[in-house]
């Protein structure tokens, strides 16, 4: 059966505040561990306040410590903000500290505006042109090395080497993954034109390496599953207000339901909300099932990453469980 993860946010919802984010993104783990699905993520963004985890490595360690089997990590880390020794050794401390459960996807867009990520990097020179150089050096500090030191030494040392994936939206990172050798997440849930393209490029650039021997695909899928269709597509209505506002430039926090249906979209308004969430998969548990199977068929991905947001926890919770359901899903034994 392949796998479900999820990708999570930690949405601050309009009425709530990050700290209460955070926790509900906690409970999250507990909960999809308990329904089976194998990775959790978290994703870093900056200056945006309906998002919460613009600090992955501290927010991880908190989501180890509160779950057992469930994988934890970052979907994803950005490089360009970074050090890549500074990446390293936090990931190599989360893997020490949590072994067999770490994973860390790298991406290579700043997630925020220009002023921040200034501000992140405190250097002049923001483009990602050092990419592919910066992940070579980060798994380099992880590996056990060989012959004379070519950098300092990362702390903790080789053999805390979290699971490192690319991310990508383009074919760009798809080409980098398969020649370095990592398994690849395309991000099919903003990125929908280039998803054919860029898994073909990934295969057909791949070479074995010494972390991986042979493709594997995850793909980012953006969901939402209730009871009902008509309910799923109320619930829905806070993600397409929230895509108006972005493109008005207003980052804001996660509307509700009720702030959407309030709204008056203009016919202008609904052809933006229609073409971006055109890939969506909305509704009832059979038709988001059926949704991702032909998703599946599609891409032949190993593994699917679902993203659901809507205003509250509980209604992202019942759509982890109906899915999981509906997908069959067996909840791992737990370490005694």
């Amino acid at each position: 059966m392949i796998p479900l993860s999820v990708l999570d946010l930690a949405t601050v919802a309009t009425g709530s505040t990050p700290a209460q984010a955070l926790k509900e993104t906690t409970e999250m783990a507990s909960v999809v561990e308990q329904l089976g699905y194998k990775r959790l993520w978290v994703a870093e963004h900056h200056g945006m306040p309906a998002v919460a985890s613009s600090a992955p490595a501290v927010l991880i360690a908190h989501l180890a410590n509160a779950t057992t089997t469930l994988r934890v990590g970052a979907g994803g880390v950005m490089l360009p903000n970074h050090s890549p020794l500074v990446i390293a050794e936090q990931f190599a401390t989360l893997e020490a500290l949590h072994p067999g459960r770490i994973d860390l996807g790298l991406g290579r867009a700043p997630g925020t505006d220009h002023r921040t990520a200034r501000a992140l990097r405190r250097a002049g020179d923001l483009r990602a042109d050092g990419f592919p150089d910066d992940v070579v050096e980060l798994i380099g500090y992880l590996l056990p090395r060989e012959g004379p030191a070519a950098h300092p030494a990362a702390n903790p040392g080789s053999g805390y080497l979290p699971e490192v994936w690319l991310l990508g939206s383009s074919t760009f990172s798809a080409q980098l993954a398969g020649q370095l050798g990592l398994p690849f997440s395309f991000a099919y849930h903003f990125a929908p034109k280039l998803l054919d393209e860029a898994l073909d490029a990934y295969r057909t650039s791949f070479r074995p390496s010494i972390l991986l021997d042979a493709p594997h695909v995850m793909v980012a899928a953006s969901v939402l599953c209730a009871a009902s269709t008509d309910e799923a597509t109320w619930l829905s209505g806070a993600t397409a207000l929230s895509i108006l506002q972005r493109q008005r430039g207003r980052m804001e926090l996660l509307p509700s339901p009720e702030e959407a249906e309030a709204h008056a979209f203009t016919r202008e308004e609904m052809g933006v909300v229609n073409e971006t969430m055109a890939t969506h998969l909305i509704g009832d548990p059979s038709t988001v099932r059926d949704g991702l199977a032909a998703l599946l068929r599609r891409t032949d991905a190993n593994e699917l990453l679902l993203s659901t947001r809507t205003h509250s926890c509980e209604a992202r919770v019942a759509s982890f469980r109906l899915i999981g359901e509906a997908w069959g899903l067996v909840a791992p034994t737990r370490a005694q």
